[in-house]
């Protein structure tokens, strides 16, 4: 468990960047609203852990899923995230995806090209065999 009740914070500079990306150009935020957003930030994202936990738990799962963390949402009256959510759901599923093909991919190119000779294999055996006729 955490030992002290600040290490359940977010890091500060995520905080910032997110903040940077949600205001106008030129607008400031002062340290004590940064710090108030980094704790809401916080115990809403403890919040909907322990509400996702406790369904899960109720449908005998031992694991979290995006499943469960939508249908919390839902449950908790945060209904407006739930489709801009599983869209990025979907894209971040789709790169994965993504990724495990192009990295398969690679791997079976290499294998492919230690089976294969090279061109210079070849024709250094070539030189090889005029030689020694």
């Amino acid at each position: 468990m955490v030992e002290r009740i600040e290490d359940l914070n977010l890091p500060n500079a995520v905080i910032a960047r997110l903040i940077k990306e949600a205001i106008p150009d030129g607008s400031n935020v002062s340290k004590e609203a940064r710090a108030a957003i980094a704790k809401a930030a916080s115990v809403f994202a403890i919040f909907v852990t322990s509400s996702s936990t406790a369904l899960a738990h109720k449908h005998n799962h031992k694991t979290i899923t995006a499943k469960d963390i939508l249908q919390t949402l839902n449950e908790l009256d945060f209904e407006s995230f739930v489709p801009s959510l599983t869209q990025d759901l979907e894209v971040y599923r789709k790169m994965i995806k993504d990724k495990k093909e192009s990295k398969a991919n690679n791997k079976k190119d290499a294998i492919s090209e230690d089976a294969a000779p090279s061109s210079s294999s070849v024709a250094a055996a070539a030189e090889n065999g005029d030689a020694n006729e």
